[in-house]
């Protein structure tokens, strides 16, 4: 079984509508949030999240 966790928006801390598998890699990824109505460039990989610019 692949291990997924959501995506939480690294401005309000809210869930988004993006969900990371184990193996997923993002690079210059823009994440928008619903919530707050911000988008914010990340990166992941290995499940592990990185703010690139807000």
């Amino acid at each position: 079984m692949e291990k997924s966790e959501w995506v939480r928006c690294p401005i309000c801390g809210n869930k988004t509508r993006l969900q990371l598998r184990d193996g997923t890699e993002l690079k210059n990824f823009p994440l928008y949030c619903s919530k707050c109505k911000r988008e914010t460039l990340i990166k992941a990989q290995n499940l592990q999240l990185t703010v690139i610019k807000v």
